[in-house]
């Protein structure tokens, strides 16, 4: 198999260009963020219309009523630097796509075969999953700080510490399934990234209205209502994925090893996020457990497949050790 390494080298550039972007994107999201003086309108928690007003409870923002007859309002600074910031993560995201293609087309293979490019195809889930949220609720678009910092921390990870030049993959990858199984795991993760941000936050909204002196900052989130529901549809998608990858990891160990479960380090851990996923979600249906304990649990779920991410596998030694860093 021949490797393109200039187109490689291409890729990584890209790979480049589009965390440079989310990085000012995230400032310009984080401006915004800072802008926004007035507590989340508690009307938020309900649904509001795809073309409603964006980034309600900013000061400085004119009164619909103020505005001449048939013209919109004005925008609001805070507004005019979110919409900025969206602009520049749908920029980053564009890049992040062509990174991935090109990537594909240099190695001649599907990309994410090493650490380096898992890593970065997870965050590309996650961007778009995020966009697909601003789509139809541009209203939750103060939360664009909070998304892009965990997929600017994981794709500084990947750049730096877990970064692979461009080659093909060992044998044992050498399989269609590599394109049916961690594709699977791919989106179901950058999925899961998404909920597990908004478990997080929900946490921190839900200790503000307990609490309003400790964390003031926090009522700028929308509403806790409004968390819970982003991060239980979220996992609600992406559960059935996750469920699709293990399913067809285990049929893929059974052609690859002859067996379809030996209790290896990664085929436990991603059992294990399973079964929490499987709980938080029995938990959320259930009205006894909605709001903070179930919001606990898609925590511990994310911090599951964390954990299945960097440390089963760089540090523990089993038959999916195949990370390709350095």
């Amino acid at each position: 198999m021949v490797v393109d390494a200039q187109l490689g080298q291409f890729g990584d550039l890209l790979f480049e260009s589009a965390l440079g972007v989310y990085v000012l994107a995230m400032i310009l999201h984080a401006v915004e963020h800072a802008l926004l003086r007035r507590p989340a309108r508690a009307e938020e928690s309900a649904r509001e219309p795809v073309g409603a007003a964006v980034g309600g409870g900013s000061t400085g923002a004119a009164d619909v009523n103020d505005a001449p007859a048939g013209a919109a309002p004005p925008r609001s600074r805070a507004e005019r630097f979110g919409r900025m910031g969206v602009s520049l993560t749908v920029l980053g995201f564009g890049l992040h796509l062509a990174m991935l293609v090109v990537r594909g087309f240099a190695a001649q293979r599907v990309p994410w075969g090493n650490m380096y490019e898992f890593t970065a195809a997870i965050c590309l889930v996650a961007v778009g999953a995020w966009l697909v949220v601003l789509y139809r609720r541009p209203e939750l678009r103060r939360l664009g700080v909070f998304v892009l910092l965990p997929v600017i921390i994981l794709m500084f990870l990947a750049g730096t510490v877990l970064y692979t030049q461009t080659a093909p993959v060992v044998p044992a990858l050498r399989s269609y399934w590599l394109a049916i199984h961690v594709s699977a795991a791919v989106i179901a993760s950058g999925i899961l990234l998404l909920a597990g941000v908004s478990s997080v936050l929900y946490l921190l909204r839900a200790a503000h209205e307990n609490t309003p002196t400790r964390l003031a900052w926090a009522a700028r989130l929308p509403g806790a209502d409004v968390l819970d529901r982003v991060a239980y549809r979220a996992t609600a998608l992406a559960f059935p994925i996750w469920t699709f990858a293990v399913i067809t990891g285990a049929i893929w160990a059974e052609a690859a090893w002859g067996r379809y479960w030996g209790w290896d380090p990664k085929e436990t851990t991603a059992l294990v996020a399973w079964i929490v996923y499987a709980c938080y979600l029995h938990a959320r249906s259930t009205a006894g457990w909605r709001g903070r304990r179930a919001a606990v649990i898609n925590v511990v779920g994310f911090a599951v497949m964390v954990f299945n991410l960097f440390f089963v596998n760089l540090v523990v030694t089993g038959l999916h050790s195949y990370a390709g860093v350095g």
